[in-house]
């Protein structure tokens, strides 16, 4: 009976090593529970196109805590469809983000803009930004920023 009670407790631990919260961003993020990653149903591909950032990741270096720290990340529409952005997912309550309200048309550029609160933040942070949009390769991008907050 000890031998089975231990078995069933080191298997209820070795579960909770692999879901716990020391399990790596890379890895949730990219789990069907993230609704802002999870893969579409029932899409109809014809209509995707290609983005191209200017930048995926930005460095914002240093700003005082209590901040709002406008943030951006340009794009053009490299394909022959109209581009759509369908959501804009902040990873953090922090940061707050908009997609554009007209699909994108071909040749031209967009932003996607919004805003990161720095009060109680202080120290360093990276955080993100996932965009779902009708795109070739995958619907969806994710964006990085880094910024430092200081105390004023």
């Amino acid at each position: 009976m000890k031998r089975i009670l231990c078995c069933a407790l080191a298997a209820a631990c070795l579960s909770a090593c692999v879901t716990g919260p020391d399990r790596p961003a890379e890895q949730v993020a990219d789990s069907p529970v993230n609704p802002a990653l999870a893969p579409a149903a029932n899409i109809d591909s014809s209509n995707f196109t290609r983005i191209t950032w200017e930048q995926t990741t930005v460095d914002y270096g240093k700003i005082n805590e209590g901040d709002n720290l406008p943030v951006a990340f340009n794009f053009t529409n490299s394909g022959d469809k109209p581009l759509i952005i369908e959501s804009v997912h902040p990873a953090c309550g922090c940061t707050a983000a908009e997609p554009p309200k007209e699909p994108i048309l071909p040749g031209k550029t967009g932003i996607i803009s919004g805003s990161f609160n720095s009060t109680g933040r202080l120290g360093i942070n990276n955080k993100s930004i996932v965009v779902k949009a009708n795109t070739l390769g995958g619907m969806a991008h994710e964006l990085h920023f880094r910024v430092e907050v200081v105390k004023p």
